[in-house]
């Protein structure tokens, strides 16, 4: 729970404060950019929310906080929102909020479908997402990006008896995983799932593609709102960057219009052409120097 006494002096007057606690994930601020700002190493109320629904939005981004530094000076109930996540995004792809220390505040994703729901990367196992989940039919699968979100996995697996799958170089952090997949080359998880390994990041990062529309991009590929364009994160590349920009070629040889990233902002490009012009200029982007 956010402490009014270690509010930062950067929030501005009123209800709504971020404390000291913040680690800088920015889910809030990527949830209601208009209210959260981004400071010198964490986030800080830059504007208070004026009407019902960035109200709302804010209260939403206090439940999905990882570290409990969001708080309000009204001590706002904020039961009726507990069930607000999973949060549609595009058709059956919703944002699971409730994000983790444990994954920095990574964004996890479930896939509603008829055959089975798809988990991406691990939330939160907190018990008012579990329940929404569990009405919304489940898991049946958990696909993991890469051994920093993997969170609470052994709780879903627990839960619903999912399958865990992560590359085999990352599966240190997930030792009894039921499927550990190894090498190069794509595998297809299911009919409608492709999983692209994309080292570099990690060693064993992977991409999971969705009926061929929709990318999981982990901590490998995200929009930079202040770049205005695809980015991969260099300053942590905690394997290699000249692997990963090699990745990144790869996925050139994929079509989709839909980032869905673990950490940045989510993009939607309007074709396959338009995403793929933009992987182009990351990649250029990438092999500069500095």
């Amino acid at each position: 729970m956010a402490r009014l006494l270690d509010r930062l002096a950067e929030n501005v007057e009123g209800d709504l404060y971020v404390d000291r606690t913040c680690i800088d994930c920015a889910t809030c601020r990527e949830l209601l950019p208009s209210v959260y700002e981004e400071g010198n190493g964490y986030s800080f109320v830059a504007a208070q929310p004026t009407s019902e629904s960035d109200r709302r939005r804010a209260l939403m981004a206090l439940i999905a906080c990882p570290t409990g530094s969001i708080g309000t000076v009204s001590r706002a109930d904020i039961k009726p929102l507990l069930g607000a996540f999973p949060e549609p995004v595009v058709e059956n792809i919703h944002f699971c909020g409730y994000t983790s220390k444990d994954s920095f505040g990574a964004w996890s994703y479930l896939i509603t479908r008829p055959e089975g729901n798809i988990l991406i990367d691990s939330p939160r196992a907190a018990e008012p997402l579990v329940k929404r989940i569990r009405e919304m039919g489940g898991v049946s699968l958990l696909a993991l990006t890469h051994q920093d979100d993997v969170a609470d996995h052994d709780r879903f697996h627990r839960l619903f008896g999912c399958d865990r799958v992560i590359h085999l170089d990352d599966s240190r952090a997930v030792p009894d995983a039921e499927r550990k997949v190894a090498g190069l080359e794509p595998i297809a998880l299911t009919a409608d799932l492709l999983m692209i390994p994309t080292p570099g990041h990690t060693r064993g990062h992977a991409a999971f593609l969705y009926e061929n529309r929709y990318l999981f991009t982990g901590d490998h590929l995200a929009w930079s709102e202040r770049r205005e364009h695809l980015i991969g994160f260099r300053s942590a590349c905690w394997y290699s960057w000249s692997e990963q920009i090699t990745s990144m070629e790869r996925l050139l040889a994929y079509d989709f219009e839909w980032v869905l990233p673990g950490h940045g902002m989510r993009y939607q490009a309007p074709s396959a052409a338009t995403m793929r012009r933009e992987l182009e200029r990351c990649i250029a982007w990438m092999k500069t120097p500095g």
